[in-house]
């Protein structure tokens, strides 16, 4: 047997000593105020989040963020039947195609994580992805009760509803890309703009 041999048949014969498993692990909950929090991260993120008393405040709230983008008062909806009761014509021309890179679409976030300012979309018929990945600028509608602490949180509560659907979006903030040359660039994948409008009702 040469040295290299007695090396390697020392290796082998080497026992390592049992270790115990390390625990799972568990991020900290993020406690207190939701909604508090949730804001605070969302604006790391360059996301712009205004509270609202009611539902019905939302469509002057849109015209009111388009004006202070000096955006045109034309905003594209999905078949969302909750969004289309409001009062939209008073201040706003609605579509309902599709939107397109130069546009201001309206969606409805059904949770959003506080943790990180993550709004959390499940696929669903009448919320199309095209709805958080075409326009130039997207206004979220959430619930102030559907903030939830992390995202196990958010997955446990749409998994109470029924199957995990095919698809679960999570969005933190306006779309960004530093891959050319290290240079951030904002709408590189989706919306170069994000707004969340929570409403406490």
């Amino acid at each position: 047997m040469n040295a290299r041999e007695e090396i390697l048949a020392s290796i082998r014969a080497r026992k390592l000593a049992a270790e115990p498993e390390p625990e799972t692990y568990h991020a900290p909950k993020t406690e207190g105020d939701l909604l508090a929090s949730f804001t605070e991260r969302a604006a790391w993120t360059q996301t712009e989040v205004r509270v609202l008393d009611k539902l019905s405040d939302v469509p002057a709230a849109v015209a009111e963020l388009l004006r202070a983008k000096n955006l045109p008062a034309t905003v594209n909806l999905p078949s969302d039947a909750e969004l289309s009761a409001l009062p939209w014509g008073t201040t706003l021309t609605v579509k309902r195609e599709a939107p397109g890179p130069d546009d201001a679409a309206v969606s409805t976030a059904p949770f959003a994580l506080a943790e990180t300012g993550t709004l959390v979309y499940p696929a669903r018929a009448d919320s199309p992805a095209a709805w958080h990945f075409r326009p130039g600028m997207e206004i979220a509608i959430l619930r102030a009760q559907n903030i939830v602490p992390q995202m196990e949180d958010a997955l446990e509560r749409i998994k109470s509803t029924g199957p995990i659907p095919h698809t679960i979006n999570f969005v933190t903030g306006p779309s960004r890309t530093g891959d050319i040359e290290q240079t951030l660039e904002l709408g590189a994948h989706g919306p170069k703009v994000l707004a969340v409008l929570v409403v406490r009702e």
